[in-house]
C-alpha cells in the first residue's frame, strides 16, 4: 500500500505545483463560472493569449483543466468540479485567517 500512497502524494504535489501560481488560480476561478473560450478569459483576465496559453497547458497537463474544439475555438472548462470545491475550501481557510489576523491586531492596537 505504501506505493499507492506515495504516488497518490507525488500527484498531489505536482497539482499544487501547477496550481502554485495565482494567475492560475484566477483561470481556475474563472472557469468555475463556466465553460469559456481563450478569448474570452484573455479579456476577463486582462491577459495576453500568448501568456494564458502558457497558463492553460500547465493545467491541462495535470488535468486541472479540459477542452473542446469548436472550429477554430477552443474552449476550456474545469475537469473536476472537486478541483473547484478544494479551491473554495482553502480560500475560506485563508479568508479566516485574514478575519482572525485583522482581530489580533485590532487587541494587540488596543493594548498599546
Amino acid at each position: 500500500m505504501k506505493n499507492v500512497d506515495d504516488k497518490i502524494f507525488l500527484m498531489h504535489a505536482e497539482v499544487c505545483k501547477a496550481m502554485a501560481n495565482p494567475i492560475r488560480l484566477k483561470i481556475l476561478d474563472a472557469l468555475g463560472h463556466g465553460e469559456q473560450s481563450v478569448d474570452v478569459m484573455a479579456k476577463s483576465l486582462n491577459l495576453r493569449k500568448a501568456n494564458l496559453s502558457q497558463h492553460l497547458a500547465v493545467l491541462r497537463q495535470r488535468g486541472i483543466v479540459a477542452t473542446r474544439r469548436d472550429g477554430l475555438h477552443i474552449y476550456y472548462c474545469c475537469a473536476n468540479s472537486k478541483m473547484l470545491k478544494a479551491c473554495a475550501i482553502l480560500r475560506e481557510v485563508l479568508l479566516e485567517q485574514l478575519e482572525e489576523g485583522g482581530r489580533l491586531t485590532k487587541q494587540v492596537s488596543r493594548r498599546g
